[in-house]
């Protein structure tokens, strides 16, 4: 019999797995797919094109689980991408260099006010960094309960966060104001404001820069401390399924096992205890305890019996807001798209990373569009080239762009699906040509996922790349639900290891980490 038996191989559920093989426990994880890393996946849609089908840069992953799990010597290689540009209006275009000075200037081309306070809004994210990087290793205490243990815990949670009591009110801000509100403190030009809180749509949430708790999305990419020996994010050389297939590399070396095309049909609950899973062709496998890397309502809505759950429990697990509105487009093009704002440099010939959505009425638009159940006219796109630096995703001559985009409504009804991709399509290739006279003729090959696809392929509740809102009211004690934070469930025996746990979604591994610590600390190691 397994110690541990994980539900779905995505990169949350590998990195639960490689920690509890290193730590001595016999452990299978089971992934529906033939294929491993969930999310995570490079795929060949095309002959000689490798894509990053949804995750497609690695700027979050947590040096500490890439140095604890030795991914490089398992084949993890992290290329970097340019600094990212944004195409304006008027012709012209902003880079974000790397370098505070560079950065100032190009602001300063824009507003020369918002260039000088530019400093003290970096100042600001650098103090309030330390205490989100440390606050995302954490199990959440379960503040509302009277239990003797609970309330041992909440305090001694309290007593670690007391040296950031000099920041609470920096911190409640930021974790409920719009993130238009809030930059709004340090800059008044629109466009600088858009540049600075695109992050609230193109990184996957399902808001607009102007909701109450979005200002959080300014810090996000914070999270990553770049510094450490584990090197920066960037591109994975052999795109996105190659972080995963280290992952595994290092778990099997320590006896883990996976099979792949292992569909799960539902946890097996004997007595009130998870004691294994059944497969869709009968199957029952034994272990000690079982973790889910499947999304909360997959795991508590399809995989278990509502007999076998809390009433109120399974009423909120259904009222997780998982509406997302973001697509992905992926092009096989005979050549990339030539920018008519983009002149090249001697240290950017040409930008790898692109943004077009400059403005925050253009977001809002585009949010808004989505928000009454249609397509949006002007989405944002982020369009990413990166056969530039890796030219094994492309056949010689050609290349890949990966287009991460918004909005277009999650559809209740599927039927017409094909004819809102063909009309996506057409979109997203008008507002590239806009920019890039001509590009539409050098498209060879093309994929179009809509949210709906998303959901399909990857199992991602109505296409939400985070498993549901990162806002204050589904963050922390209250991920996936209040009550049941700490990667435990109402069953005994059964837990919670994917983006729909804290920390949340993104690739960051965090909440496998936490929740093998957890399984190992209830297991007694």
């Amino acid at each position: 019999m397994h110690d541990v038996i994980i539900i779905g191989a995505g990169h949350n559920g590998l990195v639960c797995g490689a920690y509890l093989a290193k730590a001595g426990f016999k452990t299978l994880i089971l992934e529906r797919r033939g294929i491993i890393g969930g999310a995570c996946v490079t795929e060949s849609p095309w002959p000689g094109y490798k894509v990053s089908s949804a995750s497609y840069l690695m700027s979050l992953m947590q040096p500490k689980i890439i140095l604890d799990l030795d991914l490089k010597r398992h084949g993890l290689e992290v290329i970097p991408s340019t600094p990212t540009t944004v195409l304006l209006d008027g012709g012209r275009c902003f880079t974000f260099w790397p370098d505070e000075e560079r950065l100032a200037r190009e602001i300063a081309a824009i507003s020369p006010r918002d260039a000088r306070a530019l400093p003290d809004y970096r100042v600001n994210l650098n103090r309030l960094a330390p205490f989100i990087r440390d606050i995302i290793w954490e199990t959440p205490p379960n503040i509302s309960s009277r239990r003797v243990g609970e309330l041992i815990r909440s305090a001694r949670f309290a007593a670690r966060y007391f040296k950031y009591r000099h920041l609470f009110d920096e911190l409640y801000d930021i974790m409920t104001m719009s993130a238009d509100a809030y930059l709004r403190r340090w800059f008044e030009n629109d466009t600088v404001i858009a540049l600075f809180g695109y992050y609230v749509t193109g990184g996957g949430t399902n808001a607009s820069m102007t909701m109450p708790a979005t200002a959080f999305s300014c810090i996000r990419p914070m999270v990553r401390d770049n510094t450490t020996p584990a090197g920066g994010g960037g591109f994975v050389r052999g795109g996105m399924g190659a972080l995963s297939a280290s992952i595994a590399s290092s778990g099997r070396e320590s006896g883990l096992e996976i099979r792949a095309d292992a569909p799960v049909k539902r946890v097996v609950v004997e007595r009130g205890r998870a004691t294994g899973v059944e497969l869709a062709d009968g199957e029952i496998i034994r272990a000690k305890c079982v973790a889910s890397n499947a999304n909360a309502k997959t795991t508590f809505l399809k995989l278990m019996a509502p007999s076998e759950l809390p009433v109120a429990f399974r009423a909120k697990v259904g009222a997780i807001r998982t509406r997302s509105a973001v697509f992905k487009v992926h092009l096989g093009v005979s050549a990339l798209p030539q920018y008519t704002a983009f002149a090249p440099t001697s240290d950017l010939a040409y930008p790898s990373s692109i943004r077009i959505g400059s403005s925050v009425a253009y977001l809002e638009k585009a949010f808004d569009d989505a928000k009454h159940g249609v397509m949006s006219d002007e989405p944002f796109l982020t369009i990413m080239a990166p056969s530039l630096h890796d030219p094994s995703l492309a056949p010689p001559g050609e290349h890949l762009l990966s287009i991460f985009g918004g909005h277009v409504a999650y559809q209740d009804d599927p039927d017409g699906l094909e004819q809102i991709r063909v009309k996506l399509l057409d979109r997203v290739l008008t507002v590239i040509e806009r920019h890039a006279p001509g590009f539409r003729s050098h498209v060879l090959h093309s994929e179009v996922l809509t949210p709906n696809d998303i959901e399909a392929r990857f199992d991602l509740p109505n296409g939400h790349v985070h498993h549901g809102d990162l806002t204050l009211d589904q963050a922390f004690t209250n991920r996936p639900v209040g009550g049941y934070a700490d990667y435990r469930t109402p069953v005994p025996g059964l837990y919670l290891s994917s983006s729909s746990v804290h920390p949340g979604g993104g690739v960051t591994g965090v909440p496998g980490h936490n929740a093998a610590r957890e399984i190992m600390r209830d297991l007694g190691r």
